[in-house]
């Protein structure tokens, strides 16, 4: 079957099965009361003053993303495994190459966002609201160094590539480099999830130019993993407009930017990421400079920080941030997936 076809079926059957499961999902939520709890006025004023109407709202929506996916892929991969010859079985995309480590990492940092969601309902953790961030990125930390490792020893990976410039091999130093994007994008991600849609919109975007990416380099497998995970995020996004249903919590946020900067790194592209991901260097930048201006200034950068919030306080409605920075996230990735086909034809052409 063509490649396309089949990556089109595939985005298109993960849509329609999360879009169909949703309400049972969010039954469940409710149900058993998964309720965010925003954080104390005493410690962030502003924020807790915009979003308390949000109190209430059920978290861990992420299932329905990382859920949708593990399913399609263990369903298609034992499909294949007992009957081989069927029509179904060349729909597999589970492959040592391409798709175990993101799955893996998907998944393994998935349950790790649910407990901390767990632990924001039930009201423990830092001040009742989960894990801090020291520990998040302690986390993130493990993930990325087994990630590292797993591109270093099995996968043999040492090369970088510079777009318009060339490969050139970094030996050792390809861990380091690898630890830093992990990081960087989860943290990032985990940071863009404050509003209605928003860290969905730019999942969105960044996903779709890696899947460009990926189907250009001939990395069928990995180009419809990210094609699923599409799919799951448009069925997420439609009941997650202003107001939304319920949000896509630390299981979604977590798993989601863990993967998203292991498929920049699958696909050689780690430095077309800050360009696919602009919104993300935002968001993480205006995280650092409030920090750093508070320290050593004693007064604040923003308003509020990350910088979606910031938009908020100075009286920007929910859905016209969301929507403009959508807007954002949707040229920067158009142009990041622009320098990656001038790149491609340049080494190729």
């Amino acid at each position: 079957m063509n490649p396309l076809l089949l990556i089109f079926l595939l985005a298109t059957f993960s849509f329609l099965f999360a879009f169909t499961v949703t309400p049972i999902l969010t039954h469940f939520l409710y149900k058993y009361r998964a309720k965010k709890i925003i954080r104390d006025e005493s410690e962030t004023p502003i924020f807790s003053k915009l979003h308390q109407k949000k109190a209430g709202t059920p978290t861990m929506g992420g299932i329905l993303i990382w859920g949708t996916v593990l399913i399609i892929i263990i369903v298609l991969y034992v499909v294949k495994i007992v009957f081989p010859e069927s029509s179904l079985a060349q729909f597999s995309f589970f492959s040592r190459q391409e798709t175990y480590l993101p799955l893996g990492a998907l998944i393994a940092s998935a349950l790790v966002g649910l407990v901390d969601d767990i632990f924001n309902i039930k009201q423990k953790g830092a001040h009742g609201g989960g894990l801090r961030v020291r520990h998040r990125l302690i986390i993130f930390a493990c993930i990325a160094l087994v990630g590292a490792w797993w591109f270093y020893t099995k996968l043999d990976w040492t090369t970088i590539h510079v777009p318009f410039v060339g490969n050139f091999d970094i030996g050792i130093w390809y861990i380091p480099l690898f630890f830093f994007t992990i990081i960087a994008t989860s943290f990032s991600v985990n940071e863009s999830d404050g509003l209605d849609g928003l860290a969905g919109g730019i999942l969105l975007s960044g996903f779709a130019a890696f899947a460009a990416i990926a189907l250009m380099q001939g990395k069928y497998d990995l180009a419809t993993f990210c094609a699923v995970i599409i799919g799951a995020l448009l069925a997420f996004l439609w009941y997650n407009i202003t107001p939304a249903r319920f949000f896509m919590g630390d299981t979604g946020s977590m798993s989601l930017g863990v993967t998203l900067g292991i498929v920049a790194m699958l696909t050689n592209s780690v430095f077309l990421l800050p360009i696919i991901g602009f919104l993300l260097v935002l968001e993480s930048l205006s995280v650092i400079l409030q920090i750093i201006w508070k320290k050593f200034f004693k007064k604040k950068l923003f308003l509020s920080a990350p910088f979606h919030h910031h938009l908020e306080a100075i009286g920007w409605s929910e859905s016209k941030i969301v929507m403009r920075l959508w807007i954002i996230a949707g040229v920067s990735a158009v142009v990041g997936v622009i320098f990656a086909i001038i790149d491609f034809s340049q080494l190729y052409g």
